[in-house]
């Protein structure tokens, strides 16, 4: 979570991750280089190589996924895009918990009056129970 003065909070994906991305995709390419003989092989090498770099590049142009003010949530829509949404157009905003094969999932749920934007901790770079508390937080504020 960035800090950007007394009323504004942004939660961005961590430097890292994207660094890691953009080197598997180049791995999975080398990969699929020298899988010229295989076909199959080739392709999924080269999907996944490109989907790794597809994901790192939108990492790199739209790292800030949540920021928050006094007025509005700004959150990431789409590929790269940004949507404000005033706090009045936000119904609810809540954790969501799920246990799958003793793997235990969160994701932030902000849901507005005509969508539902999911980020995990993996696009906030922080907890999503303490996300969702300081979105909490910020909005009362501007109930008030």
């Amino acid at each position: 979570m960035d800090e950007v003065n007394g009323a504004e909070r942004r939660w961005r994906v961590p430097p890292a991750q994207p660094v890691v991305k953009a080197v598997a995709a180049v791995a999975f390419a080398v990969v699929a280089a020298a899988s010229l003989d295989d076909p199959p092989f080739l392709l999924l090498a080269l999907v996944a190589a490109g989907g790794l770099a597809a994901l790192a590049l939108r990492d790199a142009i739209a790292p800030v996924r949540v920021a928050a003010d006094d007025e509005a949530v700004t959150v990431v829509s789409g590929y790269a895009g940004r949507r404000r949404v005033p706090w009045p157009s936000v119904r609810e905003i809540r954790v969501d918990e799920r246990r799958r094969l003793l793997h235990r999932t969160r994701l932030l749920e902000i849901e507005t009056d005509d969508d539902l934007y999911l980020f995990s901790a993996f696009d906030l770079g922080a907890d999503v129970r303490d996300a969702a508390g300081e979105l909490e937080r910020l909005r009362a504020r501007a109930d008030r």
